[in-house]
């Protein structure tokens, strides 16, 4: 990953904002959805006869954009390995930004009954499917144009998408809540956010639309490198890599859904927590998701990709044994430390994650390995993460949601114990 021409065409200060503003808004166009998902959908999409039904149900749809994107990834990786990170990129944008904008527009199960909850279903998974494609050819656009040593600082640009995405998701839900009541809320208010991500895409599109290929890739088109099936050879000559950068994704999909999705649904129904009170704790606690990322990413620098993520994954074993005892505290303090200490970890696990698995693959076949390894770790480790958690805490008590976090985590760390030294420049 060097950075031969890199003045000549792209500065490093548009490549990190390009790589930055995509994610952000594809994050945002996500986390919308998973918002909603817990606060919104149950009530206007689902039959409202079981409550807790319901609620498992509109969780369903949210899992089905994580069986989406391994799709995503074989269709943009595809051409992300054969004519381009750039345009890849637009297209996988265009993709998830129409879907969101559409979901703003569905009518309810009161105007359409069953098909309402089918066609947020087949939104849900055109979301998936534009992110499946949208995250490894951020990442690449990064570490692919970053100099020698300062590849996972470059790489942790696109990794601060997702707290940012968060933030401003749940800040409009909390704008919504503040200023609107219940009624205005659920008649229209909730499709703000979805319809106002016209604007953030059409944002996304213009930065995009001005950088120029990564030096990486063209040494591929220079050099006459590119596969003709990235995906097959994917399979079929580096099977191993991909198995063990799906798993090493695991523990970051899990921690980082737990304590978001689960923790707001768990938070404002066990708890009793309003919606207002709990998305301003988990805004205030994604500060320090956002504050962690750079500072893994440097430690990373330094100290290893590697050697970084099993420290960390160590410390998420840790606390996944203490998660019952912090969030079940009667303390506001308690439970802002819980979500703040988890975020933390997040960050510290999410930071270098993107660059680790673009390490693991060449160049010619590396936007369809690590966009695989990435949203194939989503399927195991976040699309019944949320509805799994609920499940065990209702039915086993909030220490077995802890069990299931630390066995995620040490199956992460043994990933990262055989994946070695692997590194492709």
């Amino acid at each position: 990953m060097s950075n031969n021409g890199f003045e000549k065409t792209n500065s490093p200060a548009n490549v990190l904002f390009a790589s930055l503003i995509g994610t952000t808004i594809e994050f945002f166009d996500f986390y919308i959805y998973a918002t909603a998902a817990v606060l919104v959908f149950p009530h206007l999409f689902f039959p409202s006869s079981d409550p807790t039904a319901a609620v498992l149900q509109s969780l369903a749809t949210f899992a089905i954009a994580f069986f989406a994107r391994p799709v995503g990834s074989a269709v943009f990786g595809h051409y992300g390995d054969r004519i381009g990170r750039k345009a890849t990129l637009v297209a996988a944008l265009l993709t998830m930004g129409i879907s969101t904008v559409a979901i703003g527009l569905l009518p309810t199960y009161a105007s359409i009954g069953a098909m309402a909850p089918l066609l947020l279903a087949l939104c849900r998974f055109g979301q998936g499917l534009g992110l499946g494609g949208e995250w490894g050819g951020a990442v690449l656009l990064a570490t692919e144009n970053a100099p020698p040593g300062k590849i996972a600082w470059y790489g942790c640009f696109p990794q601060l998408g997702a707290p940012l995405g968060f933030f401003l998701s749940g800040g409009i839900f909390l704008l919504l809540t503040e200023f609107m009541t219940d009624e205005q809320f659920f008649s229209y208010g909730w499709r703000i956010p979805f319809l106002a991500s016209a604007v953030l895409v059409l944002v996304g599109l213009y930065v995009r639309l001005k950088i120029t290929e990564t030096p990486a890739f063209q040494k591929v088109l220079d050099h006459g490198e590119r596969v003709k099936v990235p995906l097959a050879t994917v399979f079929t000559k580096h099977g191993r890599m991909l198995v063990l950068g799906t798993v090493i994704a695991l523990a970051t999909f899990v921690l980082f859904y737990l304590m978001t999705v689960f923790a707001l649904s768990w938070g404002t129904t066990a708890l009793g927590y309003s919606r207002k009170d709990f998305l301003i704790l988990q805004l205030f606690s994604v500060v320090f998701f956002a504050i962690t990322i750079p500072a893994s990413a440097l430690l990373a620098d330094r100290y290893g990709r590697r050697i970084t993520m099993i420290i960390v994954s160590i410390a998420i074993v840790l606390f996944g044994l203490l998660m019952a005892p912090l969030f079940i505290s009667d303390s506001l303090i308690g439970v802002t430390f819980f979500l703040s200490l988890g975020l933390a970890l997040m960050g510290m696990t999410y930071g270098p994650l993107g660059t680790m698995l673009s390490e693991l693959f060449p160049p010619e076949i590396r936007y369809t390995g690590v966009s695989l390894t990435f949203n194939l770790g989503g399927i195991f480790g976040a699309s019944l993460a949320p509805y799994a958690a609920t499940w065990l805490a209702t039915h086993y008590g909030l220490q077995y949601v802890g069990y299931y976090l630390g066995i995620s985590a040490l199956l992460t760390l043994v990933a990262l114990i055989l994946v070695g030294k692997a590194r492709h420049a």
